[in-house]
């Protein structure tokens, strides 16, 4: 997915306000983030480290693992997507 302006009358239609809509992509991206995180932390931890060295050395298997989560969408354009194509929802938290 390319970079590429929005209009902010798209982005108006799936919220109350333009303001709205930047807070609930910015958490939608932190949640996508997060699981991100989540996965490549899940998928280092099965790899076997083959010295117990306190040396940082190259791993290729992390190495490939960290490519192939670079090459995927970032996480704010995939929030901003899912939020033009209203597959975001949000509701407010109560006030009482």
């Amino acid at each position: 997915m390319e970079m590429s302006p929005v209009h902010i009358k798209e982005i108006d239609k799936n919220a109350a306000n333009i303001y709205e809509a930047v807070i609930v992509a910015a958490r939608k991206a932190r949640l996508l983030n997060d699981e991100q995180k989540q996965e490549y932390n899940s998928l280092v931890s099965t790899l076997i480290s083959a010295d117990d060295d306190f040396e940082e050395k190259e791993n290729p298997d992390q190495l490939k693992i960290s490519l192939e989560l670079e090459k995927r969408p970032k996480p704010h354009l995939r929030a901003l997507k899912s939020l033009l194509d209203s597959e975001v929802t949000y509701r407010y938290k109560d006030n009482a």
